[in-house]
């Protein structure tokens, strides 16, 4: 994820598990024109075509697609204040918040079961 986000608590990033990173790749270039940034061996993230900023990701995971499909990513000007009104709403906190190459993050559980991701610069 790179790049200055913009508004606040708004869909910002889609993250899909993959068990092959180098064929879903080739796919998605192909298809669609996507645009990849290796991250090491686990992810790359991509811009789709004339996008200056990337707007997903492929993470690798053996086991393939998560349950519930791609993972959805909110960004937040402040990370704290955001986990903090998730949690006052409700919300189930199941992994972090955690530094990332990007800045952090944290994922949760919606009342429904739904899992999204928060994440921030820095």
């Amino acid at each position: 994820m790179t790049g200055s986000q913009g508004q606040d608590h708004a869909i910002d990033y889609v993250e899909l598990t993959v068990p092959d990173i180098e064929v879903t790749q080739r796919f998605y270039e192909q298809a669609f024109g996507w645009v990849f940034t290796g991250y090491g061996p686990e992810y790359a993230g991509f811009r789709t075509p004339g996008g200056e900023r990337e707007a997903g990701g492929l993470l690798l995971d053996a086991a393939g697609p998560r349950p519930g499909g791609p993972l959805v990513l909110l960004f937040a000007t402040d990370l704290d204040r955001t986990l903090a009104a998730v949690r006052a709403a409700g919300g189930e906190v199941v992994q972090g918040p955690y530094p990332f190459p990007g800045g952090r993050r944290f994922h949760f559980r919606d009342p429904a079961g739904n899992e999204l991701g928060v994440w921030a610069e820095g």
